[in-house]
């Protein structure tokens, strides 16, 4: 048959057919389940891609610039004329920690700052929100700054400086040998970072006022930065405000987002301040995907949560579309075996199919992307408050995703079983066997689960996420299957020895388990798979939800404390119970440098890591203790062996400087030198919000050590200790980190809120996986049951013989699944999000019961016609 006169047959075949099985229900399931894995991936991917989008946009604004170079030392004009030959703006800014004092009239207090200098221009991407301070202390009447800072002769303040010098708008500050003017409190800063000096309150200045206050000298602590940026564009003026700044939780990045104007130069620049920072000690290049570290670890999380119920949804929609195609093959047996017995070509009924297949998933992608955009904006709407600017719309990468998986799904998971009806003899489709599957089918089978894996990983956007959750799942898969297998064999074997001793209704539910070991281990897949999805996001949405809560909780410290002397410890304790504060960490504390590592010097050049080389260039803070701080894990070693002679250091420290158990490190303090060997590994959650060290020794006392002491607490409901701990202690400094930790919290409860919405997405998934793998068993039933019926079993028999089969494959699932979903989620809690998790021991029972209750409720809904057919129309017919 030639083909212009095929195609227009094939086509209205495929037509035809599908409008058919639209009518009849049997595409209806496998659209509902593509729609809701396209939607639930399409929600998340619309909704990373614009926050991609505005972090290149407007993420500048963390910096203050595109690009920023850091130096020790005041950088050499040439870094400026490279940035003015490409097309580029410059601004210079230094930052050193120095005392500000309050005129002798107000007292003279003092106070250690941090004091930036600034010149016009700064800042070139973002805005400075200042204002004024009320009489109990608070910022009032916030606006943008204008640019280049502070006017000569005056001075910007955080409002912590006027509290704890007592100090009011319009009064004088000392600077060194320069008294200023306070004309504005800093409401937010585009670029404050979190090193050690912006922990003491800010104080801005004009460059023009630096030289007379004559704090800065040949052997001074100053940091230099080199501010580089293009054109100014209108978003950095429309930015200001009190939250000045984008936050958002960090996805995989989906769309490169287009070139702004002018960063072709940037790249330039960047890539040639680089080879020089090479060759010029102390000196870095700053870019935007180093700025601003401080919430990474919690909005890692956050992105991780969101897009592993994602990527749940997905995977459960790809076993229901895998079993609604292998009934919707099974249904399909008699047609395929007339259209064969009248000549139809194999070649022409699996083009007809692969069209079918291919319409329909691509109609259900449509659908689910257009639903993914719907309620991607439910995710703005839920985040809307973690980022203050408008977002731009996305580009076709979240579509091309959405059509992408919609269509693989339906090809690479459908097409198979369905390929096998075009390409069997008669006379095995007239027997209603399918035969064992064709290289067509596992061709297509297996380039469709290919791509879809390979597409899977890249939204899943961290490689580890996704194959822990791929790999676990193509496991448990294995698993499942081989219990199934495992089950009808037992089951048949004890049968056997025990025939004629059961009861009717147990021989004839041993019966329906052993006739068919292929659809009993497919139904213990199926069933498994469902509520393995299932459990894992009940895990998600309690138990490890709640540990990540735990890592930061509501009454985490939101103070620290620094500088304190050591004859300070007993008045300063007994000062913070007094207010009221029960529970407060404590540790000594002392700055130290590593000058060797087994006995050889350290330098910067031994390490191409940027990390590496500004961590062995800069003062560690060291502590020790006779036990481990109750939230650090020692995941390697010892904490007590060595003693004083022993070292317990950061896992992530001990990664990034190529650090193992047994190393030697030799430490530089206050003229004292100090060796010890690595004797444990702490992991330290970052976003915990408590005293954590890099490097401690696990000692009661370290005498040799010059330490002062840092403590963490809460500030009790209704006060604030800060002044008073101030005007006690002139020597120490508080940092409050209350706004830091709301910004955390928040988060939190914000994506816990999203999580729970994407819920629902992988909840239906799983309830359709469910149905679907009983309703393969649908038409076998039917036969079985009215063949009994004929021979005299009664309904009430074969509805109890029903009730055990499913209770015994669903009890069977649901432990199994139960399992499998703690070996993933203990998985996922320490290599993924990297937090504490304790499993619940009652967790496999309760997923024995959940199985048999869900599988003999969605086995009543799914064969409740069957006991009501009458058993003539069923043997001459099951539809």
């Amino acid at each position: 048959m030639a083909l212009t006169s095929v195609a227009p047959s094939v086509w209205r075949w495929a037509w035809l057919q599908t409008l058919r099985d639209f009518r009849g229900g049997s595409m209806r399931l496998l659209m509902v389940a593509v729609v809701l894995a396209v939607a639930a991936l399409t929600a998340v991917s619309f909704f990373a891609n614009r926050i991609e989008r505005g972090l290149n946009r407007d993420a500048a604004q963390l910096l203050g610039a595109d690009v920023v170079v850091l130096a020790d030392q005041p950088l050499a004009d040439s870094w400026q004329e490279q940035a003015h030959a490409l097309g580029l703006r410059t601004s210079r800014t230094a930052v050193f920690p120095s005392m500000a004092r309050a005129p002798d009239a107000r007292g003279g207090d003092s106070r250690l700052a941090a004091i930036k200098v600034v010149e016009p221009g700064y800042p070139l991407r973002g805005s400075l929100t200042i204002g004024a301070m009320d009489a109990a202390g608070q910022p009032t009447q916030p606006r943008a700054a204008p640019a280049g800072g502070p006017q000569p002769g005056s001075v910007w303040v955080e409002p912590g400086l006027l509290t704890a010098l007592g100090l009011s708008m319009g009064d004088n500050l000392w600077l060194g040998e320069a008294e200023l003017r306070i004309d504005a409190v800093i409401i937010s800063e585009p670029d404050r970072g979190a090193g050690f000096v912006n922990f003491s309150p800010r104080v801005m200045m004009n460059r023009a006022d630096l030289a007379r206050t004559e704090l800065v000298q040949p052997a001074s602590r100053v940091t230099h930065r080199l501010l580089v940026a293009a054109e100014a564009r209108p978003a950095d003026a429309a930015s200001g405000g009190a939250d000045a700044g984008v936050v958002a939780v960090p996805v995989a990045p989906l769309a490169a987002g287009g070139a702004r104007p002018g960063q072709q130069a940037v790249t330039r620049y960047t890539d040639w301040a680089r080879e020089q920072a090479q060759r010029s000690r102390g000196v870095r290049v700053e870019t935007l995907e180093q700025g601003q570290p401080e919430m990474r670890t919690t909005l890692d999380r956050a992105g991780l949560f969101l897009r592993l119920v994602a990527l749940l949804a997905a995977l459960l929609s790809a076993v229901a579309v895998a079993v609604v195609a292998r009934d919707f093959a099974h249904r399909r047996l008699d047609d395929c075996a007339l259209l064969r017995v009248f000549g139809v070509p194999q070649s022409f009924m699996a083009r007809a199919y692969a069209l079918q297949f291919f319409g329909v998933g691509l109609l259900a992608s449509v659908i689910g992307t257009a639903v993914g955009w719907a309620f991607h904006l439910v995710f703005v709407g839920l985040l809307g408050s973690l980022f203050t600017v408008a977002l731009p719309a996305p580009d076709a990468t979240p579509v091309l995703v959405g059509l992408s998986v919609g269509v693989l799904l339906t090809l690479g998971f459908g097409l198979p079983s369905v390929l096998q009806l075009a390409s069997v003899p008669p006379l095995r489709v007239l027997r209603r066997d399918l035969g064992e599957p064709r290289v067509a089918s596992w061709t297509v089978a297996g380039l469709g689960v290919a791509a879809l894996v390979g597409l899977l990983l890249v939204v899943a956007g961290d490689i580890k996420l996704g194959a822990i959750a791929l790999g676990g799942f193509a496991a448990a898969l294995a698993v499942f299957a081989l219990a199934g297998w495992l089950l009808a064999s037992l089951l048949g074997r004890l049968a056997r020895a025990r025939a004629g001793n059961w009861p009717a209704w147990l021989t004839l539910a041993v019966r329906q388990l052993t006739a068919q070991t292929g659809q009993t281990v497919m139904q213990v897949c199926a069933l498994g798979v469902g509520l393995l999805a299932l459990m894992l996001l009940v895990l998600i949405r309690t138990d490890l939800v709640d540990s990540w809560r735990a890592a930061t909780p509501v009454d985490a410290p939101d103070r620290f404390v620094i500088n304190i002397q050591p004859d300070q410890v007993e008045p300063f304790q007994a000062d913070l119970r007094e207010a009221g504060v029960a529970q407060f960490d404590w540790y000594p504390m002392t700055r130290a440098r590593l000058l060797a590592i087994n006995d050889q010097a350290i330098k910067a050049e031994r390490y191409a890591d940027d990390r590496a080389q500004r961590l062995v260039e800069r003062e560690f803070n060291l502590s020790f203790a006779a036990e481990p701080p109750a939230h650090n894990q020692v995941v390697a070693g010892r904490y007590a062996a060595g003693g004083e002679q022993g070292f317990s250091v950061e896992e992530g420290l001990m990664e990034t400087l190529g650090l193992k158990l047994g190393d030697t490190l030799r430490f530089e303090m206050a003229g004292h030198e100090h060796v010890g060997q690595i004797t444990s590994v702490r992991k330290v959650d970052w976003a915990s919000m408590r005293v954590n060290f890099f490097v401690m020794a696990p000692a009661d006392a370290m005498p040799a050590w010059p330490t002062t002491h840092i403590t963490a607490f809460r500030n009790p409901p209704g006060r604030s200790l800060d002044r008073a701990l101030v005007q006690g202690y002139p020597n120490v400094t508080v940092i409050d980190v209350s706004a830091t930790l709301k910004q955390v919290q928040s988060v939190m409860a914000q994506v816990t809120a999203a999580v729970e919405f994407l819920f629902v997405f992988s909840l239906a998934a799983g309830v359709i996986v469910l149905v679907a793998g009983l309703m393969t068993s649908r038409e076998r039933r039917a036969r079985e049951w009215a063949i009994l019926r004929s021979l005299g079993a009664t309904h009430a028999l074969m509805a109890r013989v029903q009730r055990v089969e499913l209770a015994v494959l669903g009890g069977l699932a649901g432990a199994l699944a139960a399992l499998a979903s703690l070996a993933i989620a203990w998985v996922l809690a320490q290599r993924v999000f990297e937090f504490a998790w304790q499993a619940p021991w009652w967790w496999p029972l309760l997923g024995a019961l959940i199985g048999a209750a869900l599988a003999l409720a969605a086995g009543w809904w799914t064969l409740r016609h069957v006991s009501r057919r009458p058993v003539a129309l069923t043997l001459r017919q099951v539809d």
